[in-house]
């Protein structure tokens, strides 16, 4: 399933479902899950709170289904990048590409996703962790086929370093997104080649 979508996709009106989770996304980052009531998100999109459960039995329902779709979509998007490609470092742009779209399109869900783990039930937040740590896994074995002499644990490190710098762009937009998506995927790649050990850090903080 794609990310909870706003009401107009590709000139096409989105269905019900995805009007709410993305008004839902919208609200949820702006006044966090518990700030957020049925009736507030149904008066988003345009209807009264209790028809809401028309669509989902419940508010925990609708994040569940909001966070496992952010991270089903990013496994399934980052797998393919890794499936399309032969060349390593085409596989690594192309991920950071990837990943720089969804977080521009997609900022409220991005802060909803950071913010809102702990809010799932245990079976959500147990599949949700399940996806997150397979599309890690697709950027550790890109990083190290990519990065001369990275080992798993230094490969893993950097791809949480990365998202780290590409999922900030909700809290500090200055750029127009063609420009910041430029700047970003340069940083990133940038930050990510960088990761080749060198010389071991402790000689480097000496001087030697």
């Amino acid at each position: 399933m794609p990310p909870p979508q706003t009401p107009l996709v590709n000139g096409e009106k989105a269905s019900r479902r995805e009007q709410i989770l993305a008004a839902a996304a919208e609200l949820f980052a702006r006044h966090g899950f518990h700030g957020v009531g049925i009736d507030d998100i149904g008066a988003a999109v345009g209807i009264s709170g209790p028809a809401l459960y028309r669509h989902f039995r419940s508010k925990d329902a609708m994040l569940g289904e909001m966070l496992g779709s952010i991270s089903k979509y990013l496994l399934d998007g980052g797998t393919a990048r890794e499936e399309a490609e032969d060349d390593p470092q085409r596989v690594l742009a192309e991920l950071v590409r990837f990943h720089v779209d969804f977080a521009l399109q997609h900022p409220a869900l991005i802060t909803v996703q950071e913010r809102n783990l702990a809010n799932l039930t245990d079976a959500d937040r147990k599949q949700v962790r399940a996806l997150q740590r397979r599309y890690v896994e697709v950027w550790v074995r890109a990083i190290r086929d990519a990065v001369p002499g990275v080992d798993e644990k230094r490969a893993r490190s950097s791809a949480h370093a990365v998202f780290g710098l590409i999922n900030s762009t909700p809290h500090s937009r200055h750029l127009g997104d063609l420009e910041l998506a430029e700047l970003l995927e340069t940083l990133a790649l940038g930050a990510l080649r960088a990761a080749a050990p060198s010389e071991s850090p402790k000689s480097r903080r000496a001087g030697v």
